[in-house]
């Protein structure tokens, strides 16, 4: 017998959830107005039957994501079924430890979201970022990443599977891709807290920074969340171009939350401000320099990164130089359409 026929969603347990649901938003979504709006409409779904028949909890769980969504939209809010009992805790499950310790794990395997880092031909770093985990976790595999890619003469960082992260590591990246003058990244408003939390880069990074060398950004739509901040911080500051898809548009911080023994929600509590613009990417997504599709995007940036190389090396009389002009030249004729 499958285990997950042992875990039905009755009627009582329905109604149970979705006031549990409505009383998280209101008390911790980051727009409350939206948050009642929400909630008047999850109770009229629950009125009119809409739930009727629904015992699976991965089905409810997608059904209560569609409702709550559909007010404004938000890809953060969601709702999701787990087959294990989650623990008893009324404020994040973040500061739960057992989850703590389960997410870590996850984080771990996962190689702290770098899925590949190579040296290209001609000298091209290329590095992919599937997810920006906590730096207290993945801080020493970023680190590692940066100082391998420090040597090399352009970067170009794959975000295009990059579905979101912490804030944190993406300061710790992009204190390797500026100078060593502190930079506004990004703040994020926290309702429960009301206050502005600013993100600059670090004074410190074990290692060389890359400043001033060319940095291209891949994107696609599946690029969402922290993927899509740091896409937005390095374009705004004209630190990176960027190029491939309009990512999907997601600026929302947020953390996970218990409403019944095998479901969690997620809720946005917190607001991204780019310094520069006060604006976020929410709802209308990152729209590269160069839009064409995602599977264009390498290419069309390692044939600019090589274009780059060899204009720097064209006045060079260093055998080093020449070489390694010969090297991207090579691979730039290799580039075929």
């Amino acid at each position: 017998m499958d285990a997950r026929q042992e875990v039905i969603i009755d009627a009582s347990a329905q109604v149970e959830i979705v006031h549990s649901l409505s009383q998280k938003l209101k008390a911790c979504y980051i727009f409350p107005d939206i948050a009642e709006q929400i909630s008047i409409s999850l109770k009229k779904h629950l009125d009119d039957g809409d739930y009727a028949g629904i015992t699976d909890g991965e089905f409810f769980a997608l059904a209560l994501t569609m409702h709550i969504q559909e007010i404004n939209h938000d890809e953060h809010l969601w709702v999701r079924w787990h087959l294990e009992t989650l623990p008893e805790d009324e404020g994040p499950l973040c500061l739960n430890q057992a989850w703590q310790d389960e997410r870590q794990l996850e984080a771990r395997l996962d190689n702290f979201g770098i899925h590949k880092l190579e040296r290209l031909p001609g000298n091209v770093g290329y590095i992919d970022i599937h997810y920006f985990h906590r730096p207290a976790w993945g801080g020493d595999a970023a680190v590692a990443a940066m100082n391998y890619l420090i040597s090399t003469q352009a970067m170009i960082i794959d975000l295009r599977q990059c579905t979101g992260g912490f804030p944190g590591m993406i300061t710790l990246i992009c204190s390797y891709l500026f100078g060593e003058e502190p930079v506004h990244l990004v703040s994020i408003y926290w309702r429960d807290e009301d206050i502005i939390q600013q993100y600059w880069t670090l004074p410190y990074v074990p290692g060389k920074h890359f400043a001033d060398k060319p940095i291209f950004v891949l994107t696609s739509r599946v690029t969402f969340s922290a993927g899509e901040m740091f896409a937005y911080i390095l374009q705004n500051h004209q630190r990176a171009i960027l190029i491939g898809e309009k990512t999907d548009g997601g600026a929302h911080a947020g953390a996970s939350y218990r409403l019944h023994p095998h479901f969690e929600v997620f809720i946005p509590i917190g607001r991204s401000i780019d310094p520069l613009t006060n604006t976020d990417w929410e709802g209308s997504g990152v729209i590269p320099d160069i839009v064409v599709p995602e599977e264009q995007a390498f290419k069309i940036a390692y044939r600019k990164a090589l274009a780059s190389i060899l204009t720097e090396m064209v006045e060079s009389s260093s055998v080093p130089h020449k070489v390694l002009a010969e090297e991207a030249q090579k691979a730039l004729e290799g580039l075929v359409d």
